[in-house]
Order: structure tokens, then sequence, then C-alpha cells
């Protein structure tokens, strides 16, 4: 079950799950992925991709960019001076973090056969990165769960709550944190599961959405009480056990909530995520952690030209997608290396 676009080198502690919609386009997952890379998270997790549907048509993309990654290993990876100097400057590739440090008997890969590196390139044995899977949902979640709950087709957003029951249960003793994202509204710049890896199993961080921004004349939206302070769905983290606990419980809750509302297509991942937060009761076994802080945009930190200030996963909408991309891909093909990796600069 699954297609394995990328065996790593050893069993990882972390896993970062990101599903896929149907209407993500091709630049916004080479995107996705390629900062994720470079943000060194694969130096300590492994990465499943859940596609709504076939995920065939990105096959080409997440091999080119694992191929990509690679090269930057190769290229950066003895030039020590480089590499730091890369990493003080927020925007070079740190080959650093994925250099095994004298570890001592390794455990094998949780994906693919054992003993069988997939890349077949000695080279990179000093190296420690995670592997790289994909699923479909209707491999998850086989009989499409919630079709006889919502009205005409699932969305992913709510169908992904489904596929990660089966998905975490069978990996539930493989790792400690997890971290689930939105492959097309998130790019992870940092490491976002740095916050709970000192916290216990059970905990879940969550993070809130922004107040509306203010009107043409400076007047508040008048919905504004009532969306600030709800859960933003684009990045949850946490414990491997409390992420779990909380898919099965939202599943729940979703089916509670279509089953209540006249109109299904009202329900929502981030009403009930809010309404779970409201009500302790529900989510006594798990750890609930309400964060302050949103998920920054763009606009909210000084403009795109800033995404490495401290930051370790940034929103992006419909309206800044191309301002996003086009900045963090300057900066990227400004780097001499960089630039003669990557195909697009």
């Amino acid at each position: 079950m699954g297609t394995l676009y990328r065996r790593g080198t050893r069993a990882m502690p972390d896993l970062v799950v990101a599903h896929v919609n149907d209407d993500v386009t091709e630049p916004e997952l080479r995107l996705f992925l390629r900062l994720l890379h470079r943000s060194g998270l694969t130096s300590r997790a492994d990465v499943a991709f859940v596609f709504a549907s076939s995920g065939l048509r990105f096959g080409s993309v997440i091999r080119e960019e694992n191929a990509s990654f690679f090269e930057l290993l190769r290229r950066y990876g003895g030039l020590n001076r480089t590499a730091a100097a890369g990493k003080k400057s927020g925007s070079g590739f740190d080959a650093s973090q994925f250099v095994k440090a004298g570890q001592k008997e390794i455990e094998e890969p949780l994906w693919g056969r054992k003993g069988v590196n997939s890349e077949g390139e000695g080279e990179f044995t000093r190296f420690s990165y995670g592997s790289v899977v994909g699923f479909e949902a209707g491999e998850l979640d086989p009989e499409n769960s919630l079709s006889g709950f919502v009205d005409h087709v699932v969305p992913m957003s709510l169908r992904r709550w489904a596929c990660y029951p089966m998905l975490l249960g069978r990996v539930r003793r493989n790792f400690k944190h997890i971290m689930l994202a939105d492959a097309k509204n998130s790019v992870v710049v940092g490491d976002p599961l740095s916050r709970v890896r000192h916290r216990s199993p059970e905990s879940v961080l969550l993070f809130t959405m922004p107040p509306p921004l203010a009107g043409k004349h400076g007047k508040k939206n008048s919905d504004s009480t009532q969306s600030h302070g709800a859960v933003n769905s684009v990045v949850i983290t946490g414990g491997a056990r409390g992420v779990r606990r909380l898919s099965s419980t939202v599943l729940t809750e979703i089916v509670r909530a279509t089953m209540q509302h006249k109109k299904k297509s009202t329900v929502t991942e981030s009403g009930v995520l809010s309404q779970l937060v409201a009500k302790a009761f529900v989510t006594k076994s798990i750890n609930l952690v309400t964060s302050s802080e949103s998920v920054p945009d763009p606009s909210s930190i000084g403009g795109a030209a800033r995404l490495s200030g401290g930051h370790t996963i940034i929103q992006r909408g419909n309206s800044n997608h191309e301002e996003l991309n086009s900045v963090i891909m300057k900066q990227i093909c400004l780097l001499e290396i960089d630039s003669s990796v990557y195909r697009d600069c």
C-alpha cells in the first residue's frame, strides 16, 4: 500500500503528514516539498503525502525535488564553511543538519524493503534523512466513511480525518511527534515540531486564526469577534499519541456536526476543531494547547522577503501565492550552487 518516492537512511522519530487536495498544482506541491527539505525537518522526519485522488500526476515532481535535495547534499556536504555561511544568510541550504554524527547501529527505515537504499548511492550513507511516501485517500479510507453524512463530494479537508486513523494506527509505535499540514496553504521554513518535542505524548498544539483585516476605512469587520480565536487547521503539531487521539475525535465530531446541521456544507474542520477546544470534556484524553499566536502570512511579517525571520511555517493563500513563490525562488536562485541545482532558476 502506498507509493515510495524515496527511502530514507534510518528510522525517524517524527512524521510529517501533508494532505494534497485535487486543486493543488504541481508548482504548489513542488514548493512545499522543496522548502520542507531545505528547512532541515527531513533530517529527522519521514514525509507522508495523502492525495485526495490519484497521486500519479505528482510522481515526477516529487522525484525531481528529491533528486535536487540529494544534489544539494552532495555539493554542500563537502563545503562546511559554505554551508555554515548559507545557514547564517537564511537562504542557503545547510547540509550539516543531515550529516550522521557518530551514530551507532541504527534502525532500518519504516518504509520499503529492509536493507535496500532506494537511491542506490553509497555516497549518501554518511547523511541521515527521512523517507517520502504517498497514499491515496481511497487506500486509507476505502469506504469513504463520510460519504453518507456530507452532501455530494466529501472535501479533502474533512475526508483527511477519516484517513488518519488507519495511517497513524499502523505507525503508532514508530514515531514520537507528528505534524499535520496543508500542502496547498502552507510552506515549512523551520522546525514546527520544536515546540512540542518537550511536551507530553498526549499534547497537541493548535494555532488560532488571525482576526480579519480592517476594512478600507479602518473599521473592523463586524464578524471579527466571531472569527478571532477560531482554530487554524493549516498546521497541527503534537505528540504521536495526542495527534492520533485527536484524529479519531475529530472524525466523530464531524459526523456529529453533519447530523445536527441542516446545511451540511457549513461544517468545516476549523469549526469542528474550535468546538473541541471549547468542549474540554470531549478531549479529556488529549492535552490540547491553544497558542495565542496565529500562523503568519507574508503580509503579517512585513512582506515575503522576511520569511526566515524566526518563523517555522508560513501560511499562503490565494492572494499571496504568486508573490510568495516569486520571492522565495528569487532568494534561492541568488545562490550559485542552488541556482545550478534547480532547473527552474
